[in-house]
């Protein structure tokens, strides 16, 4: 199955570059229908002219970011910036409602069309 998500220009590029592996999202009806093995075809903000496909390799879900970012990353600097970062796109009352999931993806094709 592929799934349609956009994204903001940075983590857009950090995922076409390789630099970014994990997308992070609130765990929402959406993406619960992501599966290991489905593809995601990322859209870039804001024209969404550039598109980018992926595989999905794990899943991981946590009820917070912070959770998540603590059993994902060891450096405590790291997991506060992540968390603080998330907060500024969504809210703590959505995180509450929904979860948290990390998507760990494989880039799959560049300016997919």
């Amino acid at each position: 199955m592929v799934h349609k998500m956009k994204l903001n220009e940075n983590p857009f590029e950090n995922i076409k570059n390789g630099t970014k592996t994990i997308e992070f999202r609130l765990y929402d009806e959406k993406r619960r229908k992501v599966k290991i093995g489905d593809k995601i075809e990322f859209s870039k903000l804001p024209d969404l002219q550039e598109k980018i496909l992926v595989e999905v390799l794990d899943i991981y879900k946590d009820k917070s970011f912070e959770n998540l970012f603590k059993k994902l990353y060891k450096d405590e600097k790291e997991v506060e910036r992540k968390t603080k970062s998330m907060y500024q796109i969504y809210s703590k009352e959505k995180e509450k409602e929904y979860g948290v999931v990390g998507i760990k993806i494989s880039l799959l094709s560049n300016n997919f069309r």
